[in-house]
């Protein structure tokens, strides 16, 4: 049963405008190497989400840093050493690696680096939504700030939800969901479970156009679809693998196809590049009959993380995540039930079946 959150679809969050920081190699050079001695004075590991720059990508490996989903980005700050954690990515990632690691200076490029779906769930709202339903337990997705974290009952990444959801469901719970509605509807389908969902969407993946995809595949036959389930059903439907960016990036190194037509932040192509060199990898069109693409491929909001503002955040201060302590802690909790039950699953505790 999929039921829509009884409130008119909120409007479309209007993206900035795309700005992607452009350097020389000469550049290049001169402010990675200012940022590692900035790095070591300040005791700093960097975390780069796969859709931030190359540049930021590389730096983070070069540094012993980390590139990953937002969720590893945490987790791997959380086990690291240092005092200072510098967040490539959008707000909610610098708040997750806060909620997870509240002893540690956490920091990024660009604080003002949002999410769409962060910003279609007001916490206020959020909570409305969930007194409404007293009898649901509230699932969200990793992609909202930790006051939605703090009032839902399960925080879920894309990797997991249709897992939890299923085991929720097999309890005998209804649920709500926020915010991503195209990745509520596909764990819906794949878990049977009663949800209700609320009407958010990334502005990426949204504009991903399931005709034009069609036409793009028939000129690649050879071509496997790998598609991120916060992707309209119709560009789902289409899918050879639906998945999360670890699992789109896992599949480029596994399957045998030559050719691979991705539906995702084009971000993701510099890792995917380096997992299976010599592959064609193509953006899936956001272009075609009904094509409304304000971001195109790529997330506005990552591209204002750079080199240059990350230089300048760890020579002039500032760009700090703070978090209040009491939603903090009630965010803690939401979170460490997804990752108990990712532990008990892999240690064969839980049981999901078919």
């Amino acid at each position: 049963m999929s039921l829509a959150f009884p409130v008119p679809v909120k409007p479309v969050i209007q993206p900035p405008p795309m700005v992607e920081e452009v350097l020389t190699a000469d550049e290049r050079e001169a402010l990675k190497a200012r940022i590692k001695t900035l790095m070591k004075q300040q005791d700093a590991v960097l975390v780069a989400h796969y859709y931030t720059s190359g540049d930021l990508q590389d730096l983070a490996e070069e540094t012993g840093g980390c590139v990953s989903d937002s969720l590893e980005m945490a987790r791997f700050g959380h086990a690291h050493p240092a005092k200072t954690l510098i967040v490539a990515g959008v707000k909610f990632m610098g708040e997750t690696a806060k909620i997870l690691n509240p002893e540690k200076r956490v920091i990024m490029p660009d604080i003002q680096a949002e999410c769409s779906l962060d910003l279609a769930c007001p916490a206020d709202e959020f909570a409305a939504f969930c007194d409404a339903h007293p009898d649901r337990l509230s699932v969200v997705y990793a992609n909202t700030s930790a006051a939605v974290k703090a009032r839902a009952d399960w925080v879920v990444t894309s990797g997991i939800a249709a897992k939890i959801v299923k085991y929720l469901h097999r309890q005998g719970h209804k649920l709500l969901w926020a915010p991503d509605r195209h990745l509520g509807e596909y764990v819906r389908r794949i878990s049977g479970a009663d949800m209700l969902l609320w009407q958010g969407s990334c502005v990426v993946h949204e504009a991903f156009k399931a005709e034009a995809l069609q036409k793009l595949h028939a000129e690649h036959p050879s071509a496997a679809v790998l598609v991120h389930p916060e992707s309209p059903e119709a560009v789902i439907a289409q899918a050879d693998v639906v998945g999360s960016t670890t699992q789109l990036i896992e599949a480029v190194r596994t399957l045998p196809n030559p050719e691979f037509i991705v539906a995702t932040d084009n971000g993701i192509f510099h890792k995917m590049r380096a997992a299976a060199p010599g592959k064609l990898l193509l953006e899936a069109p956001t272009a075609g009959e009904g094509a409304t693409c304000t971001s195109c491929a790529h997330c506005p909001w990552m591209a204002m993380n750079g080199l240059r503002k990350l230089a300048a955040v760890l020579e002039n201060g500032g760009n700090e995540i703070h978090i209040e302590e009491s939603i903090r802690a009630k965010a803690a909790v939401s979170i460490q039930r997804m990752l108990d039950f990712a532990a008990a699953e892999k240690a064969g505790k839980i049981q999901l079946g078919d």
